[in-house]
């Protein structure tokens, strides 16, 4: 199998611990690289993400990637964050820009993901290994593709050692951004972020909101099953195994899956994966 790393976001109550400790003991039989945790910019989420990430450590063994935003953040909170993070043991960050929360009205020190790497590098030195975001299918808030290219560059430039990207089900838009930010004489390794499927009308809504597009022979496939949870649970499963051996096949150099802190879709797909 190759390098395999799961994100899962802070839980807020018991039920969701309950729920995250379930599926981390669950997924980390895969053996992941490392696990990585939601970061909530401005307030209550913030003792939760290094709460998460202890117990990440200490109770599963696991190799933890805090995520850390520009929003809200000045740069006395990220330093601090930083140290924290160092003492622990954490020796991988995800740097992200990160959405303005509601009703927060300043963005913090940093507007731009670079500007966050280079204080990471600046503060910590190559201590944390970096990972950004990337955008196969282009960030929906960007100017244009060009644009949105040349942002990726500059986190590169700014310390980054390699990228996750946004999920995406076409692989050629994929390998198509890979060739592009070559072009540019970028070189790190960018890891494609999967999404498995579990609810599909759960991941219309939200693939509306953050721009990732659900080719129209998926939506349609999908639609056949209507209300039935477990054909469509069985169809996502081997639409996304097929994704990822394409992307494998094509020279990605690992994969990434956003779990929602629940099991058993990534499973299904990692046990298609295993059994090829």
């Amino acid at each position: 199998m190759p390098a395999i790393s799961f994100e899962f976001f802070p839980p807020k109550t018991d039920e969701q611990r309950e729920q995250l400790d379930a599926a981390v003991s669950r997924l980390k039989a895969h053996a992941p690289e490392y696990v990585s945790v939601t970061f909530g910019a401005g307030g209550s989420t913030l003792s939760y993400t290094d709460e998460t990430v202890r117990r990440l450590r200490s109770e599963h063994a696991l190799s933890v990637a805090p995520h850390l935003s520009c929003m809200g953040g000045t740069r006395a909170e990220i330093a601090a964050l930083l140290d924290t993070y160092k003492a622990s043991g954490c020796r991988r960050i995800v740097a992200l820009r990160g959405d303005l929360p509601s009703g927060m009205a300043s963005p913090g020190d940093f507007r731009y993901a670079a500007e966050l790497v280079a204080f990471i590098r600046e503060h910590s030195g190559d201590h944390f290994h970096i990972e950004v975001a990337a955008y196969p299918e282009t960030h929906p808030q960007a100017e244009n593709a060009l644009a949105d290219l040349r942002h990726f560059k500059a986190k590169v430039d700014a310390g980054a050692n390699g990228a996750i990207t946004q999920y995406f089900f076409n692989p050629d838009a994929y390998f198509r951004f890979i060739d592009d930010v070559a072009k540019l004489g970028v070189s790190v390794p960018v890891v494609p972020g999967i999404m498995p499927i579990a609810n599909f009308s759960q991941l219309r809504r939200f693939s509306e909101q953050c721009g990732a597009e659900i080719p129209r022979w998926i939506v349609k496939r999908m639609q056949a099953h209507g209300d039935d949870a477990a054909a469509v649970r069985e169809l996502g499963a081997d639409v996304v195994a097929e994704l990822c051996r394409r992307l494998l096949d094509g020279g990605a150099p690992g994969l990434h899956f956003y779990t929602i802190n629940r099991a058993r879709a990534t499973a299904s797909v990692l046990e298609r994966l295993a059994a090829r």
